[in-house]
């Protein structure tokens, strides 16, 4: 066992664990959103083509270009050099600087019996300081100081020769390729032209998708559906053109299914009005009690059923104020000597199907009143989500039927049930209400010793 725990070991601090954490922190990192995606899949190689091209290529025509600017500028010193020499000059070497300034553009000056001066700190990053220097060292075999700093505009090289001092001044642009960010700026601005362009050409795309989110996302939720047409490439069309067809067989269905349940209301209803007529017609009879009840539970049943059925999901989407329907609960605990408190964190005014919601809501209540003494309701509206909580102190619902309390005609013989008619329809009723929101209804402990029921839904 201890041998074992040692491989595990040496197996988790090995290299492709590492190379596993960083992945996993890498994905962490990177933004999850399609268009976002995009921009990196199109700004990344880019960058480090760029990257690859100012590195390798710039570089190279920089130093090539100022290592032959700078030859240049050392052949026509060496070439004065070897004027002052090899023939004899006036005093004050006035035609060997004329020479040189209308000719090779240089300024030059003679300092007899001059020194050089003390050796300059080498800069850390300068090709022109050391080009220059290579340059010079091969060509002239004389002692020589160069000033390359600065942000002046001219380049001093100093020359010791036998009994005198060259000084001679150049312009920067004569051994250094000082052009070359031309070049970049160009590249980087025809850059920043073509992500500009493939931003909107992504934004082109990338809207049809979103499009087709928005409208599958508030169909899930049971709003009525917005104005949408397929448009985009060629498989965003045939996506978006799929939704619509699904989304019209499911519209045709639910309306097939409500129009039944109508026909099939209107006809038992007619039967039961009915067997209530005959029964009132009887009188006051003690053997009809039972067939009474029975006709009532009847009604009650039928109704549960059409509501499950329908769902109300052809109500459409309104504001409703979450205090007037707790305020409505609370008057209604008070009517049964129950106790109930609330409190409301963020928005009082949500957007929901005001019927379906007070239902939902009025359901969880009511069943807590019925088998409970106190209530607590906690609501937050948040700007994502609505999340209402009710704790009881009743005797609860057991952890291994609070999933199957949810599925329709499902009754529990000794815990508590949410509808007075037994049908079974209570809870189902209420997640399918949840649902059509786009949320959930779920079950759990409640801290006062009973139930705790929360919904959830989008805001």
């Amino acid at each position: 066992m201890a041998a074992f725990d040692t491989i595990r070991r040496e197996h988790d601090h090995s290299p492709s664990s590492g190379l596993r954490w960083f992945i996993r922190w890498l994905r962490r990192q990177l933004p999850t959103g399609l268009y976002a995606r995009s921009l990196l899949i199109i700004i990344i190689p880019m960058v480090l083509l760029q990257a690859v091209v100012a590195t390798v290529f710039m570089e190279r025509h920089w130093q090539m270009v100022t290592q032959r600017l700078s030859m240049g500028v050392t052949r026509d010193i060496a070439a004065i050099i070897s004027v002052i020499e090899t023939y004899p000059q006036d005093a004050d070497y006035t035609d060997i600087t004329r020479i040189a300034h209308e000719k090779l553009d240089l300024t030059i000056s003679i300092e007899p019996g001059g020194e050089l001066p003390p050796p300059r700190e080498k800069p850390f990053f300068s090709i022109l300081d050391g080009i220059l220097s290579d340059e010079i060292r091969d060509q002239i075999d004389h002692p020589f100081w160069i000033d390359t700093l600065g942000d002046s505009q001219l380049v001093e090289i100093r020359i010791k020769l036998p009994d005198k001092v060259l000084r001679v001044l150049a312009r920067r642009s004569q051994t250094y390729a000082s052009n070359t960010h031309i070049f970049i700026l160009w590249m980087v601005g025809t850059s920043l032209v073509l992500i500009g362009i493939s931003v909107l050409f992504l934004r082109g795309q990338i809207r049809p998708i979103l499009s087709l989110a928005h409208a599958a996302e508030n169909f899930g939720k049971g709003q009525k559906p917005d104005h949408f047409s397929p448009r985009g490439a060629d498989e965003v069309r045939r996506a978006g053109l799929a939704f619509i067809l699904m989304r019209e067989r499911i519209e045709r269905q639910i309306e097939q299914r409500t129009a039944m349940l109508s026909g099939v209301s209107h006809d038992l209803r007619t039967v039961l009005t009915r067997f209530k007529l005959q029964l009132a017609l009887a009188g006051e009879r003690p053997d009809l009690q039972g067939l009474n009840e029975d006709v009532e539970d009847m009604q009650s049943m039928l109704e549960g059923y059409i509501a499950f059925a329908r769902g109300e999901a052809e109500e459409d989407v309104g504001t409703l104020k979450l205090s007037d329907v707790l305020e409505k609960i609370e008057a209604d605990f008070l009517l049964h000597d129950k106790k109930i408190t609330f409190a409301i964190e963020g928005e009082d005014e949500i957007s929901v199907r005001p019927n379906a919601f007070t239902r939902l809501v009025a359901n969880l209540a009511t069943n807590a009143r019925r088998y409970a003494d106190t209530l607590r309701v906690e609501a937050k509206h948040s700007a994502k989500w609505l999340t209402l909580v009710f704790d009881d102190d009743g005797p609860g619902i057991p952890s291994q039927a609070r999933e199957d309390v949810f599925k329709p005609f499902f009754r529990l013989d000794e815990a508590r049930n949410l509808d007075n008619s037994g049908t079974g329809l209570g809870l189902a009723i209420a997640r399918d209400i949840a649902r059509s929101h786009g949320g959930n209804v779920t079950l759990g402990d409640s801290p006062l010793g009973g139930l705790r029921a929360t919904i959830r839904i989008p805001a």
